[in-house]
């Protein structure tokens, strides 16, 4: 191996070093822990190292949120390639996102509800983002004309049940109610 591809390599794990430290971070703490200098710490090394990787904490938060991005496309696609029935797969699809969005609060609060810089439904859209929403689509295909449309309603949906049941605001119990009555409107209305 050559000292360039070495070197490459050793930014590389940095740099996913102190995206993790960033995530482990948020969980633990709540974003407002992360601070470049409270990173340094955690990765060992001096803040310098970590702004030739990152221009400072919004760009941290964005590649969290892109990470998250991806492992919210991969569950997605799990919870959907799971079955063969397209509602039990939508309903998969939907639960597997509501799972995603509890078990990860920080991660989905960075991919969803921080400020970033990263545009949706654009040619600029980074792929992970693409990719965990064509999920959504995909699941939705059987049902509707225009499942991208139809998509995004979901989308919505999902993130404020999401939201509101982090926060208290809907009660837990009817958690499983609440994706079987929203399967069941866009199963029953195809396309409208």
């Amino acid at each position: 191996m050559s000292v360039a591809d070495r070197r490459l390599r050793e930014r590389a794990q940095r740099h996913n070093l102190i995206i993790a430290a960033a995530r482990d971070l948020a969980e633990a703490e709540g974003w407002e822990a992360v601070t470049t200098r409270r990173l340094a710490e955690l990765v060992e090394y001096s803040q310098p190292v970590l702004y030739s990787h990152f221009d400072g904490k919004d760009a941290i938060v964005r590649a969290v949120a892109i990470e998250g991005f991806a492992e919210l496309a991969a569950q997605l696609h799990q919870a959907q390639s799971a079955v063969d029935e397209p509602g039990t797969a939508l309903r998969a699809v939907c639960s597997a996102y509501l799972t995603f969005a509890d078990a990860r609060p920080a991660l989905y609060q960075a991919m969803f509800v921080l400020p970033i810089d990263v545009k949706f439904a654009s040619e600029d859209t980074p792929s992970p983002l693409k990719a965990a929403f064509a999920e959504l689509v995909g699941a939705l295909k059987p049902f509707d004309a225009r499942p991208e449309l139809r998509a995004e309603v979901t989308w919505a949906t999902l993130h404020g049940l999401a939201v509101l049941g982090r926060g208290g605001r809907i009660p837990k119990e009817r958690h499983e109610a609440r994706i079987d009555l929203l399967v069941s409107q866009i199963v029953n209305d195809r396309g409208g």
